[in-house]
């Protein structure tokens, strides 16, 4: 993997944030700062700016927001050069990469910078924390200008489209005026396809990745079962609640992995760290490794992740449907693109969005006339493939970017 010194983030984008209180020439109020969830107050992210986009805002379900506030960070060259927008899944903050600035991994860190597939020398890479999350970003978490409370279930509905359209506001906002690409892995590939649905003429290339135009019954099924754990906790007990989101993200951590994997991984271990106890009051044995590895990782995140935020995003991933744009069919729908290359991949152990998504998918593309390079890759990690086998998508991420 290539070294990361002398990675630095773009001083285009610190110029923008430095301007507190100023405004662009579209209207729109910078500044750098921290977000506003008080799950992640603590988590230090000094490569984050905001932007706030004081206007009205208006949600593709109807409701209106006075002005929204979206986190970003951003990498790459700061003299003109290509631009790419990476929009992220359900859980992930803006920081997908190290910089000068913070030189914390970020969650697609081997993929991002000199060298790399998404090569910062020559690119100019933004991602957002999506709207409706809490890295940041306006969301369930936000404080209500006009109760000065936070909004909660008070949040009006959100969907795909309004992440999709608030990022495209906010790039305009800095100054972009076409994206050279957008990628979206998982719930960002949804945005990231809502966005070329919704402004055509503004995407060059677009690249999905474990994702599909719309969820399949099983996933629903999944999400919706963790959207009732954690409503079955929330009784105005803190503690419940955590219990709530710990177990959620229990079934959402399996449906992201393959079993083919954890047979592998975990077999029949059972976990010897002394921390690890019993997992639950009737065993007389140390857990399974597997049990100890859904808690771990489902305990940290339900601390710093809100659970609004949480039931949200997750709605909001069950009721996309591309579709919708084509007056209920796919084929009108893509025939508003105006793209000069898409890449779609998958994985053959992805349970959430199956090989035949992404199939049926390039084959749509096809017949609208749109150049597909289509990939489905025989890997064992399942849905989180592109984070954790990110070598297979390597390749073709750079083919994507070769602008040459």
């Amino acid at each position: 993997m290539p070294r990361r010194e002398g990675r630095s983030a773009s001083p285009g984008a610190g110029d923008v944030a430095r301007h507190n209180g100023g405004r662009n020439r579209a209207g729109v109020a910078v500044q750098a700062g921290q977000g506003e969830c008080p799950h992640v107050s603590s988590v230090d992210e000094p490569a984050r700016h905001t932007l706030a986009i004081a206007r009205p805002f208006r949600l593709y379900h109807g409701g209106v927001l006075p002005a929204i506030t979206l986190a970003y960070e951003t990498w790459g060259p700061s003299e003109p050069c290509p631009t790419l927008l990476i929009l992220t899944g359900l859980s992930p903050s803006a920081h997908a990469a190290s910089s000068a600035e913070d030189p914390t991994p970020g969650w697609w860190e081997p993929v991002i910078g000199p060298g790399c597939a998404i090569d910062t020398r020559r690119i100019r890479v933004f991602c957002f924390n999506s709207f409706g999350s809490c890295f940041g970003s306006s969301g369930p978490a936000s404080v209500n200008p006009v109760t000065g409370l936070r909004y909660g279930a008070s949040f009006p509905e959100l969907a795909i489209e309004d992440i999709a359209e608030a990022a495209y506001q906010a790039l305009i906002a800095l100054g972009v005026e076409r994206l050279d690409a957008v990628i979206g892995p998982s719930m960002g590939g949804f945005s990231a396809l809502a966005l070329t649905l919704m402004h055509p003429e503004f995407v060059r290339r677009l690249g999905l990745l474990c994702s599909a135009t719309t969820s399949e019954p099983f996933a629903i099924a999944l999400r919706s079962l963790q959207r009732e754990i954690l409503m079955s906790h929330r009784n105005g007990d803190p503690e419940a609640l955590e219990v709530g989101m710990v177990l959620a993200r229990k079934l959402g951590l399996i449906s992201y992995r393959s079993p083919v994997e954890w047979r592998k991984r975990f077999g029949r271990r059972r976990e010897t760290d002394p921390r690890s106890g019993a997992a639950h009051a009737l065993d007389s044995e140390a857990p399974f490794a597997v049990e100890w590895y859904l808690d771990q990782r489902a305990r940290s995140f339900a601390k710093r992740f809100d659970p609004d935020a949480y039931l949200y995003l997750s709605r909001a991933m069950d009721e996309f449907n591309a579709e919708d744009h084509g007056g209920g069919h796919l084929a009108p729908a893509l025939a508003r693109l105006r793209l000069e290359q898409v890449l779609v991949a998958g994985v053959q152990t992805d349970q959430l969005y199956p090989p035949h998504q992404q199939e049926s998918l390039a084959q749509a593309l096809g017949r609208a006339g749109i150049p597909v390079d289509l990939h489905i890759f025989d890997s064992p990690f399942g849905h989180d493939a592109f984070l954790i086998d990110w070598m297979r998508f390597e390749q073709p991420i750079r083919k994507l970017l070769d602008f040459a």
